[in-house]
């Protein structure tokens, strides 16, 4: 049984090739897309398990694609796979959804590695729990369809934020670590560093917040992590 479909976004038909071949030897299926839109009309009519992205397409700009597969399907779990190395190139396309980030030239293995490890967090992430609900304020997050509701409107999270927002309504006032924030929801054998938790926190904060610039809900704990305070703690 195949480990899941793969959406291969590469210009470069070598590296296509060479990327392709050691997916498939790793039991993936891939499909691949050489532009932007051709990517865009794959993901519109198959069931694609995770999209390695290149950003240095020849129609289109590598972070808008990003983020039309994001709006397309928020549940799409995004490695970005580009020789653009810089930091805020990193920090940007974590901005705009990807769940992780490889510079080339890398590793193959490391690649399927990384796969496996985005697949692991985001696939049926959801375990069995005595309550279908979690409630906190005007706060309402529903585990078998995976919505959140905030005062009965529906807010649209990836998979990544709503973990880590059941994960803080779980633990309410509970301040916790980025390491811990990394470990409960990357997993163990993330290969990152703690920056994605910040990336993260910005955006959830920017979906379930009045004004993210000054939160009422999602607060930094300064020197430590963040704790979720949530609608009955606010006077």
């Amino acid at each position: 049984m195949k480990e899941g479909k793969i959406l291969l976004i590469e210009d470069e038909a070598s590296i296509r090739k060479l990327i392709k071949f050691n997916l498939e030897r790793s039991n993936f299926d891939v499909m691949e897309a050489g532009e932007g839109k051709l990517a865009l009309e794959i993901i519109k009519r198959e069931d694609i398990s995770l999209a390695l992205l290149d950003l240095s397409l020849p129609d289109m700009d590598g972070f808008d694609v990003c983020t039309k597969l994001r709006e397309e399907k928020p549940e799409l779990p995004i490695i970005i796979v580009t020789a653009r190395g810089q930091d805020m190139e990193k920090i940007m396309g974590l901005e705009l959804g990807a769940d992780d980030y490889m510079v080339k030239p890398f590793n193959p293995l490391e690649l399927v590695a990384r796969i496996r490890s985005v697949l692991r967090r985001t696939v049926k992430y959801v375990q069995p729990t005595v309550s279908d609900q979690l409630k906190n304020g005007p706060f309402v997050l529903d585990l078998k369809t995976q919505r959140v509701f905030k005062s009965e409107k529906q807010l649209k999270l990836t998979v990544r934020e709503f973990h880590l927002l059941k994960l803080f309504m779980e633990r309410p006032n509970e301040p916790i670590t980025r390491d811990d924030l990394l470990d409960e929801i990357w997993g163990l054998d993330y290969f990152g560093d703690s920056k994605t938790v910040d990336v993260h926190i910005r955006r959830l904060r920017e979906k379930i917040e009045e004004d993210p610039s000054q939160p009422i809900y999602l607060k930094t704990v300064w020197g430590f992590g963040y704790a979720f305070l949530g609608g009955e703690n606010i006077e």
